[in-house]
C-alpha cells in the first residue's frame, strides 16, 4: 500500500492513527461481547475504517455527516462519549433513541450526525436538503453522505444525485464499495466497471479512491472540500474497500471465496498504516502500546457505566407523547376585511402570506416556479420570493420529500407540492418511514408540509383522481388535513405550515375553482383537530370531509324535512372525536360519507369508534357511504357511477326510515 504524507505534520499523522484505531478496538470489544451474549446484533466495519475516519477528519464539527451501519468512525470521530454509544446499542435511556431504534439508526443535532433508516436511499435526499439549506445560508459548508454499492441500485440514489447536480449542491456522495450487498457480489448488482463512472451521466465530477488508505482519503478529500467551498458542486466518490466480516455477525462470510478474504486481509487499513508510521519513526512501539491502552481503558470504563445503567421501563405516556413534536397552537385572529375568493385563491394567499411570515420557508415542486404550478397556485411567486425559495424540481418525488426533511434538519421549513396526489406513491417511502417516524425515533421533527391536489369529478382517470388520505391516516406521526371551504383552507394551511410536524394537506381539485367564500384578506390561523358543525339538527349526524361535504349539503337542500347535524371534519389526523361523539349521542343515528373507496377508509374507523363509544345511544346502524371498490375511471358516466355522491341520498333516507 502506497502512503504519501504530503505536507502533513507528525501530529496530524498520529491524530489519523488514533482516529482509525479507536473504532477498530471498539469493534474487537463488541465481537467478544457478542460471543458472550451481551450484545444482540452488530454490523462490522472492520476493514473499511479509513473511509469513515478520513471523511470525518476532513469535515468541520458543524458540517453534517450522514453515515450508515459500518461507519463507527464517524461517531467516534465526532467525539461522542462512548457510554452514550454503548447505551444506544444496548437500548438504554442514555442512548439517542430511548430504546426505540437500534445500533446506528439515529441522529444527533449536537454532533451534526444524521443516521440512516433501513431503506437506505432517503438519506441521500436528506443530504441534498441539508446542502440546499447551507447554500441558502451562504455559509460555505459541505455535507457528506454515505451509501454502499448495493444502495446505488435504488431509485433514490439516481434522484438525489440528479437533484444535487442540477441544483449545484455541495455534497460529497460517498460510496463504500465493499464488494457485497449482504451476500450479493458486485457483478450481480451493476454492469458498469466502476460506480464512479455514473458521475458522467449526472454531469458530476467523480473520483475513485483507495478506501483502505487513510492518507489518500484524508488528503484527497481535503483538496476536494476546499475546491467545493470555492466552487459549490456535488462530487461522487467511490471508495474501493472490503468488508472483512458478514453483513452482520449472524450472516457469516461463507459466501465469500477464501482467496478474496486473504487478498484483502493483506490490505488491512489499520495494520498497514501503523507499519507505515513505525517505518517513518513517527510511532514507536511504546507510543502504540500507550495509545491502545488509553483507548481500551476508555472502552472498559464506558462499558461498565452502561452495565450499571438500569433497563428502560415502558410507559404508554412516554411512548405516545413523542410521536409528534409538542406544538402549542398560535391563534391569529383576522380583521373584519374580507374578500370573496375561490378555494384555490385561499390556498395561494396562505402560501404567499406564510412565505412573507417565515423567511426560512422553501416551496419545492414540479413546474411551480415561472410556470406557477399545474393549477397556477404559485403563479407570480418567483417574482416576489426568488428562485432560491420557489424551486422547480426534476420529476422525482422521493428525493424531493427527503430533501424537505434535510431542509427541516438544517433550520428551514419546507413545502413539497405533489403535482397530483396520485403521484405521492413514488414519494411514499420517505413520508411514512422518514418524516413520520423521525421525532419518535430520535426527537428530530420534520417541519414539512406535503400539498396534495386530489379527488375526482374532473374525468382525469385512474392516475389523476384518487383521494388517498387513508394511506396516511394509518401512519402514526403524520397529520392529515382536508378542508372543504376557502376559509378553512387558508386558516388550516397557515397552521399546518406553523406546525413543526409533517402534514399531508389535501386540496380537492374539483373545489379549486367552484367554491367561493368570504375570506379574511389578512393572515389568520385555525386549529387542527377541530371539526366544523355546518348544520344543526336532531335526527341524524352526517360526517363528511372534502368534496363529500358539498354533496351532503346538496342532499340536505333537496330534502329539507331531514333534520341533521352536518360535521365537516376538516382534519383527519388529529380527529375531532369529541365533536363526533357529542353529535351522535344527541341524534342517535350516524352516517359517514367519504369520496374514497370503502374498505380501509377513514369512514370505517369512525364507524368502529362510534360503535365502541356511543353504542347505547344509537337508534340504528352506523352507515358508511363511499365510492366503488375499484380504481377511479375516466369516462363521465363511469366516474359518476363510481363516486359516492350518487348513492348518498338513498342511504341517508334508508337510515332515517330505520
Amino acid at each position: 500500500m502506497n502512503f504519501d504524507r504530503k505536507n502533513l505534520t507528525n501530529e496530524q499523522l498520529l491524530d489519523l492513527y488514533k482516529r482509525i484505531l479507536k473504532p477498530r478496538l471498539i469493534e474487537e470489544k463488541m465481537l467478544i461481547l457478542i460471543r458472550q451474549g451481551k450484545v444482540s446484533k452488530w454490523f462490522s466495519g472492520i476493514g473499511q475504517e479509513a473511509i469513515a475516519c478520513g471523511v470525518t477528519a476532513v469535515l468541520d464539527k458543524d458540517e453534517y455527516i450522514l453515515p450508515m451501519h459500518r461507519n463507527l468512525g464517524v461517531f467516534t470521530g465526532r467525539d461522542i462519549p462512548l457510554y452514550r454509544l454503548f447505551s444506544q446499542w444496548q437500548g438504554k435511556a442514555n442512548g439517542f433513541t430511548k430504546g426505540r431504534d437500534r445500533s446506528f439508526h439515529f441522529g444527533t443535532q449536537e454532533y451534526k450526525i444524521i443516521g440512516m433508516i433501513s431503506h437506505l436511499g432517503p438519506q441521500m435526499g436528506i443530504a441534498d436538503g441539508i446542502a440546499l439549506a447551507n447554500k441558502l445560508k451562504k455559509n460555505g459548508k459541505v455535507t457528506a453522505v454515505f451509501t454502499g454499492e448495493g444502495a446505488t441500485s435504488e431509485g433514490d440514489f439516481h434522484e438525489a444525485l440528479n437533484i444535487a447536480s442540477v441544483w449545484e449542491l455541495p455534497v460529497m456522495f460517498v460510496i463504500e464499495n465493499n464488494g457485497y450487498g449482504l451476500s450479493t457480489p458486485t457483478n450481480e448488482q451493476y454492469r458498469c466497471e466502476n460506480l464512479a463512472d455514473r458521475g458522467i451521466g449526472y454531469g458530476m465530477e467523480a473520483h475513485i479512491i483507495d478506501g483502505n488508505n487513510i492518507l489518500e482519503v484524508f488528503t484527497k478529500l481535503s483538496e476536494l472540500k476546499a475546491s467545493m467551498i470555492e466552487n459549490p458542486r456535488p462530487v461522487l466518490l467511490e471508495f474501493k474497500t472490503f468488508r472483512m466480516r458478514g453483513h452482520e455477525e449472524a450472516s457469516g462470510t461463507k459466501y465469500v471465496p477464501q482467496d478474496l478474504m486473504d487478498l484483502w486481509a493483506i490490505k488491512d487499513p489499520v495494520d498497514n498504516y501503523r507499519k507505515y508510521l513505525s517505518e517513518l519513526g513517527v510511532l514507536t512501539q511504546e507510543q502504540d502500546d500507550e495509545i491502545r491502552s488509553e483507548i481500551k481503558k476508555e472502552i472498559d470504563e464506558n462499558w461498565a457505566m452502561v452495565q450499571a445503567e438500569p433497563e428502560l421501563v415502558a410507559t404508554y405516556e412516554e411512548e405516545l407523547n413523542d410521536v409528534y413534536k409538542p406544538y402549542e397552537f398560535e391563534e391569529v385572529t383576522p380583521s373584519d376585511k374580507k374578500i370573496n375568493i375561490r378555494l384555490i385563491d385561499a390556498i395561494s394567499n396562505s402560501l404567499k402570506e406564510s412565505m412573507e411570515r417565515h423567511e426560512n420557508l422553501v416551496i419545492m415542486g414540479q413546474d411551480i416556479a415561472e410556470y406557477g404550478g399545474a393549477f397556477k397556485i404559485t403563479d407570480g411567486f418567483v417574482a416576489q420570493f426568488g428562485k432560491e425559495r420557489i424551486i422547480n424540481t426534476p420529476i422525482c418525488e422521493s428525493a424531493v420529500v427527503s430533501a424537505g426533511m434535510g431542509l427541516s434538519i438544517n433550520g428551514h421549513k419546507a413545502i413539497v407540492e405533489m403535482q397530483f396526489a396520485d403521484f405521492v406513491s413514488t414519494g411514499f417511502n420517505p413520508i411514512v418511514n422518514l418524516l413520520a417516524k423521525s421525532h419518535y425515533r430520535w426527537l428530530e421533527n420534520a417541519d414539512v408540509v406535503v400539498r396534495m391536489p386530489c379527488g375526482g369529478g374532473t374525468q382525469a382517470g385512474p392516475f389523476h383522481s384518487q383521494t388517498n388520505e387513508a394511506w396516511f391516516t394509518k401512519t402514526p406521526g403524520l397529520k392529515v388535513v382536508y378542508p372543504a371551504f376557502p376559509y378553512d383552507a387558508k386558516g388550516l394551511l397557515n397552521t399546518s405550515i406553523n406546525d413543526p410536524n409533517p402534514v399531508l394537506f389535501f386540496e380537492h381539485k374539483l373545489l379549486y375553482r367552484s367554491i367561493y367564500q368570504d375570506v379574511p384578506k389578512d393572515y389568520y390561523t385555525l386549529p387542527l383537530g377541530k371539526a366544523s358543525l355546518l348544520k344543526e339538527g336532531k335526527d341524524v349526524t352526517i360526517i363528511a370531509f372534502g368534496a363529500a361535504v358539498h354533496w351532503a349539503l346538496e342532499t340536505l337542500a333537496k330534502n329539507p324535512e331531514i333534520s341533521a347535524d352536518l360535521l365537516d371534519l376538516r382534519t383527519l389526523q388529529p380527529l375531532d372525536t369529541e365533536a363526533i361523539y357529542a353529535s351522535v349521542k344527541k341524534t342517535g343515528k350516524a352516517i359517514i360519507l367519504q369520496e374514497d373507496t370503502m374498505f380501509g377508509g377513514v369512514a370505517s374507523d369512525i364507524s368502529a369508534m362510534i360503535m365502541e363509544e356511543c353504542f347505547e345511544y344509537l337508534d340504528g346502524p352506523v352507515k358508511r357511504v363511499s365510492s366503488l371498490d375499484s380504481p377511479i375511471p375516466f369516462t363521465k358516466a363511469l366516474e359518476d357511477q363510481f363516486l359516492a355522491k350518487g348513492r348518498f341520498e338513498e342511504a341517508l333516507k334508508e337510515l332515517m326510515a330505520y
